[in-house]
């Protein structure tokens, strides 16, 4: 169906924009001679009809789009369909006059120096008609590619996101597993209880991990039962300290967004002290926005660990495809302490 007149509003207002040729042709109609009572009688049923006419064009305009029909064939075309279409109104208006003349007697002697002027203009407002669909079409055309653009950048943000969350739970198993092949051998019983609450950790995991948001609250239930895990690893030489505001425990931030940077403390950090060392965690509202901190104590002088970044990097990803430029962590690192803030909208 035509757009303009898929609905009744729209139709209405598309009739109502014909009072402006209306107006113009009785101007003229009137300078050469007509009564107004005349001009009404010829131009407002003529109107009402080309106004019907005019929607020809959509038709004919979806049929030669500008992009791929040759531009002699579309001028070729529309100036055949504009000189009929003047006919058709000029001839309209010769019928309407001789109609009006048993009762305007002076309507058809009047009327016929005004023809040619009838069926100029009606070529014109037919070309205009032309110009007026293809302009649409060329509107709607980019509309459609914004949406299916937009619908693309959406599609691919949510593959990216799940992508990379799909990349953390592995990260973060190998690196248990590995754990637990140290202590097969020297504590047996810590290495059954690390396999306990790895599994509640993963259980947890999967279930908080499908949804786009969990709250910070559940998000450090999630550290805290890593750290449960690495605990039975490093027992007395891991220590951890929490400072969380009551207020952020609400936000709403992505799942596995803080456990990477616990988890980077640990392996990064904690790991590579003979005496272990301690993490603090904090978090707390700043206007707008949630901050995350998490630190920890590292040993300069011990031999880097190998590494690929992926947790931080992820991060980083993740939160440059959900929030751009309005989140971001910061990386600081000084003598024995290395600091990780994570700073997202608050949304609850």
């Amino acid at each position: 169906m035509h757009p303009f007149a898929a609905r009744p509003r729209r139709f209405l207002l598309y009739l109502s924009v014909w009072v402006l040729p209306l107006l113009f042709l009785g101007s003229g109609l009137h300078a050469g001679g007509l009564h107004v009572a005349h001009i009404a009688v010829i131009l407002v049923p003529l109107c009402l009809f080309y106004a019907i006419v005019c929607l020809a064009p959509w038709y004919t305009c979806r049929f030669l789009p500008l992009r791929t029909a040759s531009m002699v064939r579309i001028v070729g075309n529309h100036l055949a369909a504009a000189f009929i279409a003047g006919l058709i109104w000029s001839f309209m208006a010769r019928g309407i006059g001789a109609l009006a003349g048993t009762w305007m007697p002076a309507l058809p002697a009047r009327l016929a120096p005004q023809v040619p002027l009838l069926f100029g203009s009606g070529v014109f407002l037919y070309l205009l008609a032309v110009t007026i669909h293809y302009a649409y079409l060329a509107f709607a055309s980019a509309q459609d590619e914004g949406r299916r653009a937009n619908a693309a950048a959406v599609l691919a943000r949510e593959a990216e996101l799940k992508a990379l969350k799909a990349q953390i739970n592995p990260h973060f198993l190998f690196n248990s597993l590995n754990s637990v092949s140290a202590l097969t051998t020297v504590d047996p019983a810590g290495a059954r209880e690390m396999c306990l609450k790895l599994s509640d950790f993963l259980r947890t995991t999967l279930r908080l991990g499908e949804r786009e948001n969990i709250t910070f609250g559940d998000e450090l239930k999630l550290a805290q039962v890593y750290l449960e895990v690495e605990q039975v690893r490093f027992g007395k030489r891991l220590h951890v300290e929490r400072e969380i505001d009551p207020r952020a425990e609400p936000a709403r931030v992505p799942p596995l967004i803080v456990q990477p940077l616990v988890e980077n403390a640990v392996k990064h950090g904690i790991a590579g002290l003979v005496d272990g060392g301690t993490i603090r965690i904090t978090a707390k509202i700043d206007g707008a926005l949630l901050r995350v901190t998490v630190e920890n104590d590292f040993d300069p002088d011990s031999p880097a660990p190998r590494k690929t970044g992926l947790g931080l990097t992820n991060i980083r990803n993740r939160l440059a495809s959900r929030y751009g430029d309005n989140a971001r962590l910061d990386i600081q690192k000084g003598e024995t302490r290395f600091r990780a803030e994570l700073i997202l909208p608050r949304a609850e």
